[in-house]
């Protein structure tokens, strides 16, 4: 009988990883129960056992792109993940009870940490790269694409479902004249973008976006990064509400990740400890909920760019790795390094894509220009 540490060799060979060689993206083995402990446990147990110093790699994000291109770990269906596949499939994990539990696990970890990772304005998603190699730069061309493809205009009125700390709702207000409304299920962020946004025309509630009434219509409506969070049983209704809160005349823009991982679009890992309750689309699931809601306008796929992004503030982290690891702790340390690196390894390896899905209510009278 072959032992764990021989099958995990030949497993990690088909992905041209070695254990304990000398390439950046081979991974260094501390403990020897590591094999058993990843066999038996899949991602989950990978993850943990790096957070416990099983293991290191000098570079994570490429261990976790070769990988993804060698489709490791479709093969391995541990406990962890058919359990995790079968809540999936049998509880609507996003309902609205569970909602305001991310923001209270991920984004309220403390606005210091985010404001040593991300640009000056602490956009938490993607940066546009395409004429720029500066975060802050990418960050601020990818919020006036928003507004370009929208085409936002002064006066407006816009809602920004799932605004994060104000970033865009600022700046759409600061360079477009916009009124907007933002909502967030983090108290952190809410604070935060009250005070970032005092003296401009913008609201920041804490709000689910269950609880918006169709009674007040927006000219355009925006979620950058958000329905990731919602849920594939949630997926009609999400873009419900934000079509009875669109004008007839108006545009909707959604930023999305997608993939096709198989039965779970979600991994135990990440579910545990960075994005309780998280779903990544896939593309059909969105077309198959609004095809017959709403007309899609223009699909941009992106996904590379978060390649960049991710490892922009992964270098934002390591420059103030000490502090970080002075108020959160060692392990707390790692396994962010393990998630902004393995995300990156996910976009590099173009199994997860990033799209900006641009919408009307009932098709552009003259069609839809596509702006990049």
């Amino acid at each position: 009988m072959k032992s764990a540490e021989k099958i995990a060799g030949e497993i990690l060979k088909t992905a041209d990883i070695r254990i304990n060689g000398n390439r950046r993206w081979d991974i260094q083995v501390h403990n020897h129960e590591l094999y058993a402990r990843v066999l038996s446990g899949g991602s989950l147990a990978l993850g943990e056992s790096y957070m416990d110093g099983w293991w290191d790699c000098a570079a994570i994000d490429e261990f976790s792109t070769r990988l993804l291109q060698a489709k490791i770990g479709k093969e391995i269906i541990s406990p962890a993940l058919l359990f995790h596949i079968l809540k999936a499939k049998a509880l609507n994990q996003q309902r609205k009870s569970k909602a305001f539990e991310v923001g209270q696990r991920h984004y309220d970890v403390g606005n210091d940490l985010y404001k040593i990772m991300l640009d000056k304005r602490m956009i938490y998603t993607s940066g546009y790269w395409k004429k720029t190699s500066s975060l802050d730069k990418a960050q601020e061309e990818k919020l006036e694409l928003v507004c370009k493809k929208i085409d936002l205009k002064k006066g407006m009125s816009l809602l920004d479902i799932g605004c994060g700390w104000g970033g865009f709702a600022k700046y759409a207000a600061e360079k477009y004249g916009a009124r907007v409304v933002g909502i967030t299920i983090a108290k952190e962020q809410a604070a935060l973008a009250r005070e970032s946004c005092k003296g401009l025309p913008v609201e920041i509630r804490l709000q689910d976006y269950r609880d918006l009434k169709p009674t007040q219509q927006f000219d355009r409506v925006v979620s950058i990064g958000m329905i990731e969070h919602v849920g594939p049983k949630n997926y009609p209704l999400y873009f419900k509400i934000m079509k009875d809160c669109l004008k007839d005349d108006g545009l909707l823009l959604v930023e999305s990740f997608s993939a096709d991982w198989g039965p779970s679009q979600s991994d135990p890992w990440s579910d545990k400890y960075i994005f309780p309750n998280g779903t990544i689309p896939r593309l059909g699931q969105i077309v198959d909920a609004t095809e017959k809601l709403l007309v899609i306008e223009d699909c941009h796929n992106f996904g590379a760019d978060y390649d960049k992004t991710l490892m922009a503030w992964h270098k934002n982290v390591i420059k103030h790795k000490d502090q970080i690891k002075q108020e959160y702790g060692e392990r707390f340390l790692r396994m962010w390094n393990y998630y902004l690196l393995t995300f990156a390894g996910m976009f590099r390896s173009r199994k997860v894509q990033n799209w900006h899905i641009v919408f009307s209510k009932s098709g552009m009278k003259n069609g839809y220009v596509s702006i990049r």
